[in-house]
C-alpha cells in the first residue's frame, strides 16, 4: 500500500517512521517502546528461544537500557550486567539467581535496613535461609557456611555507619567456602572502588544513588564481573549448568559461557523476565547522564565530606563520627588501602546520648529542625546533602540488638554529602548544633524549640 493511499486513521499511526532506519544521534537515544518488530518470523523464533541476541519486548531488554549496562559493566570491569527497576530489585534478583528453596546465604549485619528486612523476612518466607555476620571478624564468615550455602553478601562501604570492608579477605573465604561474593558496591561507586580487584564476584547498585546522582530516577543495577567459576562444581549450580527449559539445546553455560554471562543470562530471561522488575529507558536515559560526570561528582562528594567529618569531630556538641576517612576511624587503614580515590561521602555522626530514648529522639528532632540546607530526606548519593534518622527511618525495622550490632545509636545522625560549597554545610550543621547538650532541662527546650520551628514552617 502506497502512502498516498492510506486511510486517515492508517497514516496517524504508521506515517513517518520506518523501524530500520537508524539515526545516528549523538547521545543515547531513549526507545520508548514496549516492543520491537522483527523482520522474519523466523528472526521471532530465534530470539524467542534465546539462539540469538536482540531485542524483543522492553521488560526483559531495551536498547537504551543495554547502553546502561554495557558502560557500569566496562566501569566496574565486568563482563555483562542487567538493569533493573530499583537497588533493592537489584540485591534481590542477584541473590535470587544464587540460592534458591533450601539453600543458604551468609551476609553482613551491618547492612541497609531495607536489605534487612528483604533478607530475614522475604527471603525466609521464600525457603532461603540467611545467616548474619559481624562484616570484620573473619572467623564469623567462615563458621557460617554450610553445605547449602550459596553466596557471601556485604556493602563495600555501609550505610549509614560507613564501616569499610575487607573485601580481599572476604572474598578469600567465600572462594574458600565455593560460593562467589556478591558486593553492594552503592555507596563507594566503581570510581572509589573497583571490587574486581579485591576478588569480588559479581557487584549490585542503587543507580538511584550516586550513578544518577540527582535524585530523579530510580534504578539497579547487577555486574557478573566474571571471575566465578560456575562450572567448577556444576552440581551446585543446576540453574546455570544443567538444560534451561528456555534454551532448547542446552543449558545457559552451553550457550552463553563462551561470549557472554549465563548468570546475567539468567537474571535476565528468568527473574527480570519472570517477576517484571524492569529498568523504564527513560529512567535509563536519566541514569546516562548521571553517569558521564562520576568522577567529577564523586570527587567533590568525598572531598566535601571529609571537611564536613573533620568539622563535626572537633564539634564539643558531637560524640562521635563515623568516617573512614579521619585518623580516628576504626577502618581508616582498610579506607587508606581500599579507597586510595576518597572515602564514603555517606557517613554518621552521634549526639550525645541519654538513658531516655524520648530525650534522645527530642535532641535529634531539634538539631534536624533547625538545619536550613541540609534537607530531611530518606535518600544518599543526590547532589543535595541530606540528613536522616536512621533508627527511627531506614533502619527503624530492626530490633535494638540489631541497631547495636550494627552500630546505630537513637542518637546517630546519617549525612549524605552532596555538591553545595563545603563552607556553606558546615555553616549549616554549627547553627544547628547550637544549644546541643547533655541536660535533660536543655533537652526539653530544644524539643519545644523543634514544635515551635515545624508549626511556623507549616505556616
Amino acid at each position: 500500500m502506497s502512502p498516498s493511499s492510506r486511510a486517515f486513521a492508517t497514516a496517524q499511526v504508521q506515517a513517518g517512521y520506518d523501524a530500520g532506519i537508524a539515526e545516528h544521534t549523538a547521545v543515547p537515544s531513549i526507545h520508548q517502546s514496549n516492543a520491537f518488530e522483527f523482520r522474519s518470523l523466523s528472526e521471532a523464533r530465534d530470539l524467542f528461544a534465546l539462539r540469538r541476541d536482540g531485542n524483543i519486548y522492553s521488560r526483559a531488554a531495551n536498547p537504551t537500557v543495554l547502553v546502561f549496562e554495557k558502560r557500569v559493566a566496562e566501569l566496574e570491569g565486568g563482563v555483562a550486567a542487567a538493569g533493573v527497576a530499583s537497588g533493592q530489585a537489584a540485591v534481590a534478583i542477584a541473590l535470587l539467581a544464587l540460592a534458591r528453596q533450601g539453600e543458604h546465604i551468609v551476609a553482613a549485619r551491618q547492612l541497609y535496613g531495607g536489605t534487612v528486612d528483604l533478607l530475614q523476612d522475604t527471603f525466609a518466607d521464600w525457603g532461603i535461609e540467611v545467616t548474619f555476620v559481624d562484616q570484620d571478624d573473619t572467623d564469623a564468615w567462615a563458621a557460617a557456611v554450610r553445605p547449602t550455602t550459596r553466596a557471601f553478601f556485604a556493602e563495600s562501604i555501609t550505610n549509614p555507619i560507613a564501616q569499610v570492608l575487607d573485601v580481599r579477605a572476604v572474598a578469600d573465604l567465600a572462594h574458600r567456602a565455593g560460593v562467589p561474593l556478591v558486593i553492594d558496591a552503592t555507596v563507594a561507586t566503581p570510581y572509589l572502588q573497583r571490587v574486581k580487584d579485591l576478588g569480588a564476584d559479581i557487584t549490585v547498585h542503587s543507580a538511584t544513588k550516586f550513578l544518577g546522582g540527582h535524585g530523579t530516577s530510580l534504578g539497579g543495577v547487577i555486574v557478573d564481573l566474571g571471575t566465578f567459576d560456575f562450572t567448577a562444581e556444576p552440581e551446585r549450580w543446576p540453574q546455570l549448568t544443567r538444560t534451561y527449559p528456555r534454551v532448547p539445546t542446552g543449558s545457559l553455560v552451553e550457550r552463553f559461557g563462551a561470549t557472554g554471562s549465563p548468570y546475567i543470562a539468567l537474571v535476565k530471561t528468568k527473574y527480570v523476565h519472570d517477576l517484571g522488575p524492569s529498568l523504564s529507558a527513560f529512567n535509563a536515559f536519566q541514569l546516562l547522564q548521571g553517569l558521564e560526570t562520576l568522577d567529577l561528582r564523586i570527587a567533590r562528594h568525598s572531598a566535601s565530606a571529609l571537611e564536613v567529618a573533620r568539622f563535626l569531630e572537633g564539634h564539643d556538641a558531637v560524640a562521635r563520627v563515623h568516617h573512614p576517612g579521619l585518623e580516628s576511624s576504626r577502618w581508616h587503614a582498610l579506607a587508606m588501602e581500599y579507597l586510595p580515590r576518597g572515602a564514603s561521602s555517606v557517613f554518621a555522626f552521634d549526639l550525645p546520648g541519654s538513658d531516655d530514648a524520648e530525650a534522645d529522639f527530642a535532641l535529634v528532632e531539634a538539631f534536624i529542625a533547625r538545619l536550613r540546607l541540609v534537607k530531611l530526606v530518606a535518600n544518599i548519593g543526590d547532589a543535595r546533602s541530606l540528613v536522616a534518622h536512621p533508627s527511627s527511618m531506614t533502619h527503624s525495622h530492626l530490633s535494638p540488638a540489631q541497631l547495636a550490632d550494627a552500630g546505630i545509636t537513637p542518637t546517630t545522625i546519617r549525612l549524605s554529602i552532596g555538591l553545595e560549597d563545603p563552607a556553606d554545610i558546615v555553616a549549616d550543621l554549627a547553627q544547628a548544633l547550637v544549644g546541643v547538650t547533655t541536660s535533660p532541662a536543655a533537652r526539653a527546650a530544644a524539643a519545644a524549640s523543634a514544635s515551635q520551628l515545624a508549626a511556623s514552617s507549616a505556616r
